[in-house]
């Protein structure tokens, strides 16, 4: 039977809202489509290029051929769309001359309505408080609707005696999709972006907009009553009530977190713009494992038009239509949140955004992503509320830097106004940190902590009130940003997910004690260079060494004195000492920060951890080495500090291994590594019930922390005894000049693999004395010595040669690392 139904044309039909016109239409029209692609429909589609002449001539002859000449209506929504805000050439080619074209085709056709799909963004906006209507001048502000705008113009120049209908119409939504703008303000406040309470327009700005159901009953009825449309109608449609952003953010704010209040700042429109596009700029140096392959969504021309403000007058829509919308935005929103609650990963889907973190860490784990969400957020209020003391706190050390310049004299102007400023700093972070969503301004804390500690040797003070206040107040402001619960920044499913211990571990390398030892020594080390700086900023007269004198019978300095005060230590800007006091008490702090699990919840930390101790150490032990060699004499207090370090390595290795392997692991599972590598991730193996590491007897606590994954085999220990006698062959046999040198440099390096070696997981350092033996063997060939000395030398190669080889017993389990340590 023929269908005697009137033939309906639709471009852009294989889309979303084509299809859903069809659907509409369909039951009293006939529908053919136009699109890129055919795709999945009840109802013909051509497939069409609108850039390109013979692919719309075609097209528009196959409809000619199958379907007639006569057509109701073309309904035209294909179109070109991109939020960067640039001016593509697809703009002129798909939505200006695109429209053009099918235009010039249609000119052959019995056509009764020409319907084109605008957008009210073409009109000039209005301010808040003003309602515009189709009387409203074109005058578009970005690319889009202008392109929509010179669309308009072309079928208008090229419509003939084709009535045609421009639908201009508000920002689309329905309960589960809607317009980008809308869809990244609710997706921003979803997941507490600190960029949701900035904004750089009016906050009583909006814009007006339509649910989808009404959108498409605006177009049926265009369809339906084209014969009393006239020759040329320009209609807007949308809902005559508009949010202004702030009522907006509030109400979103209260429905997806229970919060009457969502905080938004206004920022002045240039800096915004600024801001947007340095990020945007810097986005190419994000990796995407960080952003999710997305640009900033926030452009610069957007920051310029965000006081624009829509709220349309309707009266065309009722008059010519007998259009009025059903649905109000304000009654949709509890639906729109409650469907992004119930299945966050497919709305984040439906509206094209990367999810958050936690939604593809739920779908791994199987859990609800939203009571992941709240769960993790339940977590993170209650641990900020019971350690908010800590904030409290360093307000109250920022307003004692604040007040130190007067109360100690400080005379160093630049010292002077430091602290001021910097005390000022600390106290207004520390009382943003009050609120758990602020915790950016812990970080801030931290680095106003970190300059506090470093100003006083910067400018060279010589107040030790001073530089002995900044010391602690810096190291304690720092631990109680960072260091109290809750931990920030490891993901949610790091947080309340995962294990303590790592997989194949016997024990917890991150556990306290484990790393009490590392923070003693490092407590050793910072007292000791803290000594020193005091001596090289000329806060005291002298340092004690009871051991070495200075350079020459009449040099009135001791030997610390003449090496800290040495053309090598004067090389640096500042004074040495200080500087490595500094690491130390950074080393402090971040041994300190973290819970028994951060070798998966805080892998960067880990690593900064090691990384401050290795550099460290490496300085330290040359320093050491080029003393008697270079100065001419050595440090008491410097080999101190010397020997904290090498002790201190070994117990730092397990924990940098463990957070290696689980790095590795996870990326193994397709996981990105940079991401697992900032944020932690879960792990193999259930979190075992907690228990209190010091609840036992004092002997087993102390034996944990000196023997867990340290030990010296006896091979070891005596290849360290024979080293440390390379230290003083200028005593044992009167060594002198390059020899002497040389068994002191072998001596040292020997002393350091071993001390790695110590390590069960670094073991196979070891074999690092086969090189330094097969030196020492050569060493009284090469330079002068006498013939004990040379013997002696031999001996003690060949020992440290066959010392290395036998491995000594592995008491623990490292995963599958224990198959490496040979």
């Amino acid at each position: 039977m023929k269908d005697e139904r009137k033939l309906l044309l639709i471009t852009g039909a294989s889309g979303n809202i084509g299809r859903s016109l069809a659907a509409a239409l369909g039951r009293n029209y006939r529908i053919v489509g136009l699109d890129r692609t055919t795709g999945k429909t009840d109802y013909p589609v051509l497939e069409v290029d609108l850039t390109d002449d013979a692919s719309v001539a075609q097209a528009m002859a196959t409809v000619r051929k199958e379907h007639g000449a006569q057509i109701a209506s073309v309904i035209h929504l294909a179109a070109f769309f991109d939020f960067s805000g640039e001016d593509k050439p697809a703009y002129r080619s798909v939505n200006v001359e695109g429209s053009r074209r099918l235009l010039k085709e249609l000119q052959s056709f019995q056509v009764e309505q020409f319907l084109y799909s605008g957008t009210m963004l073409v009109h000039k906006a209005g301010e808040p408080g003003q309602i515009i209507d189709e009387s409203q001048p074109i005058e578009p502000g970005w690319a889009y609707p202008k392109s929509k705008a010179e669309a308009e113009e072309a079928i208008r120049d090229e419509r003939g005696a084709i009535p045609v209908v421009f639908l201009h119409l508000a920002g689309l939504y329905d309960r589960t999709t809607s317009v980008p703008t809308f869809a990244n303000q609710i997706a921003r406040i979803y997941e507490r972006d600190p960029q949701s309470h900035l904004y750089s327009g009016s906050t009583e700005a909006g814009q007006a907009m339509v649910h989808r159901e009404d959108m498409i009953d605006a177009f049926v009825r265009a369809v339906d009553r084209r014969a009393t449309l006239g020759e040329e109608a320009v209609i807007l449609v949308g809902e005559p009530e508009t949010i202004g952003y702030d009522d907006l953010q509030d109400r979103l704010g209260r429905l997806i977190h229970g919060e009457d209040e969502w905080t938004t700042i206004r920022i002045p429109a240039p800096i915004a713009a600024v801001g947007a596009w340095a990020q945007d700029r810097a986005e190419p140096l994000v990796p995407d494992a960080l952003d999710g392959g997305e640009r900033p969504f926030i452009k610069p021309f957007m920051t310029l038009m965000a006081s624009d403000h829509y709220a349309i007058d309707i009266s065309r829509a009722r008059n010519l239509l007998g259009w009025e919308p059903r649905h109000r935005l304000a009654d949709e929103l509890p639906a729109i949140v409650q469907t992004l609650k119930d299945d966050p990963a497919g709305w984040y889907k439906a509206n094209r955004l990367s999810p958050p973190d936690f939604i593809e860490d739920a779908d791994e784990i199987g859990a609800d992503p939203e009571k992941l969400r709240v769960r993790h957020e339940t977590l993170l209020r209650t641990e900020h509320a019971a350690n908010r003391w800590a904030h409290f706190v360093n307000m109250g050390l920022g307003l004692w830097i604040l007040t130190q310049p007067v109360m100690v004299g400080v005379e160093e102007p630049l010292l002077f106004w430091s602290e001021i400023a910097l005390g000022a700093a600390l106290i207004v972070f520390a009382g943003l940190s009050l609120s758990w969503r602020m915790g950016w301004a812990r970080w801030a804390q931290a680095g106003v902590a970190a300059l506090i500690m470093a100003v006083p040797f910067l400018f060279w003070t010589t107040n030790p009130a001073a530089f002995l206040s900044d010391t602690l107040v810096g190291a304690f402001a720092m631990g109680f940003a960072i260091g109290s619960r809750p931990e920030i920044g490891p993901s949610a499913v790091a947080a309340l997910k995962g294990p303590d211990v790592p997989p194949g571990w016997r024990y917890n390398p991150s556990s306290w004690a484990q790393r009490l030892p590392i923070i003693f020594l490092a407590l050793i080390g910072l007292l000791v260079a803290r000594y020193l700086t005091a001596y090289q900023l000329e806060q005291i007269e002298g340092v004690w060494d009871p051991f070495f004198p200075g350079l020459s019978p009449e040099d009135p300095r001791n030997g610390t004195e003449a090496v800290i005060t040495s053309s090598v230590s004067e090389a640096f800007p500042i004074p040495d000492a200080a500087l490595g006091g500094y690491t130390y008490a950074l080393e402090i702090v971040t041994g300190l920060v973290g819970s028994r699990a951060r070798w998966r919840t805080m892998p960067w930390l880990v690593f900064l951890f090691g990384l401050m101790i290795a550099p460290l150490g490496i300085v330290s032990i040359l320093f050491v080495i080029i003393q008697p060699i270079v100065i001419g004499t050595w440090a008491t207090l410097t080999l101190v500090g010397a020997a904290a370090m090498l002790i201190q390595i070994p117990y730092s290795l397990d924990e940098l291994l463990a957070t290696l392997q689980f790095v590795r692991r996870r990326a193994k599972l397709g996981k990105s590594w940079l991401r697992v590598f900032l944020f932690g991730d879960l792990d193999e193996g259930e979190r075992a019930p907690r228990k209190d590491e010091f609840d036992a007897a004092p002997g087993a606590v102390i034996k944990e922390m000196v023997a867990g994954g340290v030990n010296l085999p006896w091979t070891l220990m005596l290849a360290a005894l024979l080293a440390l006698t390379l230290l003083f062959t200028r005593l044992t046999f009167g060594a002198s000049g390059t020899m002497a040198h040389a068994d002191h440099v072998i001596g040292f390096l020997a002393l350091t693999v071993i001390s790695l070696a110590a390590a069960e997981v670094a073991r196979p350092v070891r074999f690092g004395l086969i090189p330094l033996g097969a030196a020492l063997l050569a060493t009284p060939f090469l330079f002068e010595a006498s013939a004990v000395h040379a013997v002696s030398s031999v001996v003690i190669g060949i020992a440290l040669v066959a010392l290395s080889f036998k491995r000594g017993t592995v008491k623990e389990r490292y995963g599958s690392w224990n198959k490496r340590i040979v």
